[in-house]
């Protein structure tokens, strides 16, 4: 039985934690042994985790206090394959399983745009997170983004030959769960004839501002409700903008729901108003319960999930204008929901979970420092 390493942060609720549960669960479920190893055992979605799975905690509370751990992990379990998700930890495992004279392939995966992120804002990191990136990457066996914007992205940042990453997209959709869901009488949801939603972490990249004031907008010409799900740092100051938006009683913020299936379901129309974005998970959580989908037009993911706006309207960042209007016409015009079920059906689990397996388990990946055999 082939033994799979998943390394991550831990098991908040963002996307790449979610991925990382899906493939992971999946995993088991086609007999695999899987370990997912995090720096701190914490997180929302541990309890989504199969029981089979094993909690690997370096109980770190600084990632480079967990490296010595982590090799330690590397000699005493002898994994067969490591997937690493988000950098640093992809270099750091790239870096430590050579430390620890492992054979293990190493597949890495990324999943922001890494031009964009406020994590290299400041010019000295920018480039030191580049080099460390350009040094290690080459000795990785795979290298794994989760739309073709981000792999043209890390290519550039990271000086990395762009046929050497494989594009996959994310595994959203549970066919399984889909139809468990058939009311909402649980949920609270303001009153009006129409109702968007919108989900996400509370902070500036998903710049739920624009989205409020493009709410306001659109409330004086339909009547709508607005529910945010999620947490985050920006919590209070969106709840103050919208009592001087005047729109408070409109809005609705109930933090981290874990199914959010029956919001997918209820709701008239999804708006994602990101500055930027890896992938979009949410957008196709949307579609697959047949909800119509706005999103800004951001790098990366938005456009290559709908298509070029075939499935959804696309916007421009920021546009507070763009967006209301957008809302406006999604909201009034008759939507094909079966073709937003079809597209949705492109990033099932059991489909993405394949794709990696088939990156993860080549005998052609050592090295692509030497050999170029990834998709482009």
């Amino acid at each position: 039985m082939k033994k799979i390493s998943l390394f991550l942060p831990d098991l908040r609720g963002g996307g790449a934690e979610k991925v990382a549960v899906n493939l992971a669960n999946e995993m088991v479920r086609r007999g695999f042994d899987i370990d997912v190893v995090l720096i701190k055992s914490q997180g929302e979605l541990l309890v989504d985790l199969d029981p089979l799975i094993d909690i690997i905690d370096l109980d770190s509370e600084r990632i480079r206090s967990a490296v010595k751990p982590y090799i330690s992990y590397l000699q005493n379990s002898k994994p067969d394959v490591i997937l690493a998700s988000m950098w640093p930890l992809t270099s750091i495992a790239i870096i430590a399983n050579r430390l620890a004279k492992s054979q293990s392939t190493v597949i890495v995966s990324e999943h922001t745009t890494w031009s964009r992120s406020q994590i290299v804002k400041k010019l000295g990191r920018r480039w030191m997170t580049r080099l460390i990136m350009s040094l290690t990457f080459p000795f990785a066996d795979g290298i794994i983004t989760v739309s073709k914007g981000v792999a043209s992205d890390l290519a550039r940042f990271s000086f990395t030959k762009r046929q050497l990453i494989s594009v996959i997209y994310n595994p959203v959709v549970d066919e399984r769960k889909l139809e468990c869901c058939d009311s909402f009488i649980n949920h609270q949801w303001p009153k009006a004839k129409y109702h968007i939603l919108s989900v996400g972490t509370l902070k500036p990249v998903k710049d739920f501002a624009t989205l409020l004031k493009a709410f306001a907008l659109a409330r004086k010409k339909v009547d709508v409700s607005l529910i945010i799900l999620g947490e985050g740092e920006l919590k209070a100051e969106l709840l103050a903008l919208s009592d001087k938006l005047g729109i408070s009683s409109h809005v609705l913020f109930p933090g981290f729901v874990r199914n959010t299936i029956p919001y997918y379901q209820f709701a008239d129309l999804f708006v994602l108003s990101s500055l930027a974005e890896g992938f979009g998970n949410v957008i196709v959580e949307s579609m697959a319960s047949g909800t119509p989908v706005v999103a800004t037009d951001c790098q990366s993911g938005p456009r290559e999930i709908l298509n070029d706006g075939e499935y959804g309207k696309l916007v421009p960042v920021s546009d507070v204008d763009a967006l209301a209007n957008a809302i406006v016409n999604s909201i009034k015009e008759i939507h094909d929901l079966e073709a937003l079920k079809q597209r949705a059906s492109d990033f099932t689990i059991d489909k993405i979970t394949s794709q990696y397996l088939k990156v993860m388990l080549s005998e052609k990946q050592k090295h692509i420092g030497t050999k170029e055999v990834c998709r482009g």
